[in-house]
């Protein structure tokens, strides 16, 4: 495999990585938004815990990928939002072409008899 990653438990962060990024591409969010566009989106299959979520936000940012800035929640509490950088808009671009590419792969291999 041309993209194969050195350690099977990088496929699961980068792909959490790029949800987070997907989450983020119209509009500033907190975390728990994240949490719920990513399992709503995904119809209640996909569930992100707070002991990923928010490690992944803050590499993100240490990357240069989200900004954040505190402000106030729809129901009156203070969060964390987090947006995208512009290198954060290209590395979901990337992303998205990677995954693409994954995940037709995939597909053809689980269509062979």
């Amino acid at each position: 495999m041309g993209e194969k990653s050195s350690n099977p438990g990088e496929i699961l962060r980068d792909t959490l990585d790029m949800l987070i990024l997907k989450a983020l591409k119209h509009r500033p969010l907190h975390g728990y938004a994240i949490a719920e566009f990513i399992e709503q989106t995904s119809e209640e299959i996909l569930r992100v815990e707070e002991g990923a979520l928010y490690p992944a936000l803050h590499r993100l940012e240490l990357r240069g990928w989200l900004d954040s800035e505190w402000g106030i929640s729809e129901n009156n509490r203070r969060a964390k939002y987090y947006r995208l950088t512009a290198a954060g808009r290209k590395q979901l671009a990337e992303e998205a072409s990677r995954w693409g590419r994954l995940s037709a792969a995939i597909a053809r291999v689980m269509e062979t008899t």
